[in-house]
């Protein structure tokens, strides 16, 4: 019975996908393994080290559901050890004494590590597939409202003028960069293990070198310059990107939550007929897709943290590392699987309120372009005095719950300089936009040419 979360029969979809859970299966494991040996076996015959028979042998037998997975698990528990009761048991199903070539000259690490890095070449193709769809999706939504007018917010406080589109097209500019980290990590991410019980070959002596060659080619993977039991930080850097992708899906969501505020409602993550927001008060549309990738972020960042104990390794050998990768690698690839998939869903289904965005804008009826009045008086009066006047109209206008055209127009320098007509112009928010929109076309432009 599922005792974790990424398993639970009830809550396993708000935390991962089935297309990640099943590389991370035992089954996908076992087979892992099997693919290891078998692609020892194969480079060891091709260079005569074992007989070319036995490695046909050992590759035919090579697959998980021809092993007896219970007893292996009664094994694993009499042993305490992973890859004897393997040995063993594929042993047992080999024709004559093929049985007797499995794991030569290797070490129960080469064989993990080389597994585990099998999965995570299947996950990053997972991850390839889930950038690849946010891309194609944020470039859409930023094109799509590029015009579209809304408050800029720092510090919470309505800032200037943006586009929904800015907004987004920064998001995109972060997966994409998120997307080139990740391809640039593959070279040293995806390096398979073989060295024998200390890291030098000692067990196939000259033949070490040859025979790695071909077992990584075999499995696809890149070969090391020298063993690497006891230096993980391939571990480290993959589990720092891809904390980092769950990252910007924790922003991105924490966003959605912010904008949805009953009194914001500048956006609303997708809502359908029968989707419950509280058990008590029926009219809630609460964000729970985005506080589940919130959530989800967060963990990931836990795990991430753990990979930075696998620098930290002792003599040639320290297992206690190997134990936490087994854990923490799996949860974290399946938790930002799944914080990726929730904001596609997202922003697939993503509210947007351009009316109510513009309606935010004008809430502060003009201060939200006091900067673009500053800087016009500023040509007059010099940015400094310009600011100081700028700013005594400001706190006037809230002060006094009075419109900001209304108090500037009482204020000699601003009539001295600045007619009717310029505030009129210089207090439209849709002429104060900058470069917001062509920024947008740049990072959506910058798409089509990496493509």
């Amino acid at each position: 019975m599922p005792s974790h979360i990424t398993d639970s029969i009830f809550l396993k979809d708000l935390y991962g996908t089935d297309d990640m859970r099943a590389v991370f299966s035992d089954e996908a494991l076992l087979q892992r393994w099997l693919d290891v040996e078998a692609a020892l076996a194969l480079a060891e015959a091709e260079i005569g080290v074992i007989p070319y028979q036995a490695a046909q042998e050992i590759a035919r037998k090579a697959k998980a559901e021809l092993i007896d997975a219970a007893q292996m698990k009664r094994e694993i528990d009499h042993t305490l050890h992973p890859i004897v009761p393997l040995i063993r048991a594929l042993k047992s199903i080999c024709d004559g004494d093929a049985g007797e070539y499995i794991h030569w000259g290797a070490t129960t690490q080469d064989i993990m590590d080389t597994a585990l890095v099998l999965q995570l070449k299947d996950a990053i193709a997972i991850f390839e597939r889930r950038l690849s769809h946010l891309e194609a999706t944020l470039t859409n939504l930023a094109q799509r409202h590029r015009e579209t007018i809304m408050p800029g917010r720092t510090h919470g406080q309505h800032a200037l003028p943006i586009t929904f589109g800015f907004k987004v097209a920064i998001w995109l500019d972060e997966f994409r960069r998120h997307a080139a980290r990740l391809r640039e990590c593959k070279p040293r991410v995806l390096v398979g293990q073989f060295g024998g019980a200390v890291g030098t070959l000692a067990g196939v002596g000259e033949h070490g070198f040859e025979i790695r060659r071909r077992m990584m080619a075999h499995l696809g993977l890149g070969v090391p310059t020298i063993s690497w039991h006891v230096a993980h930080d391939r571990f480290t850097e993959f589990a720092t990107v891809v904390a980092m992708l769950a990252g910007t899906c924790g922003k991105i969501a924490r966003e959605v939550i912010a904008l949805q505020k009953s009194e914001v409602m500048e956006l609303e993550e997708p809502w359908t007929e029968g989707k419950v927001g509280s058990s008590t008060m029926p009219h809630k549309r609460n964000p729970m897709l985005c506080e589940a990738i919130v959530a989800l972020a967060r963990l990931c960042f836990d795990r991430a943290r753990a990979s930075f104990d696998g620098l930290i390794q002792e003599h040639e050998r320290d297992w206690a590392v190997n134990h936490m990768e087994w854990a923490y690698l799996p949860e974290l690839c399946i938790m930002a699987d799944g914080a990726l998939a929730l904001t596609s869903r997202v922003l697939d289904g993503l509210h947007v309120y351009p009316e109510r965005m513009r309606a935010n804008v004008d809430a502060l009826d003009g201060l939200i372009v006091s900067e673009a009045i500053m800087f016009a008086l500023g040509q007059a009066v010099g940015r400094q005095t310009a600011h100081d006047i700028v700013y005594a109209c400001a706190m006037r206008a809230v002060e006094t719950k009075r419109a900001f055209r209304e108090v500037l127009a009482e204020e000699p320098l601003v009539r001295a300089h600045l007619s009717a007509d310029d505030l009129n112009r210089l207090l439209d928010p849709t002429r104060y936009l900058g470069l917001a929109r062509e920024m947008v076309d740049h990072v959506c432009r910058a798409g089509v040419a990496q493509s």
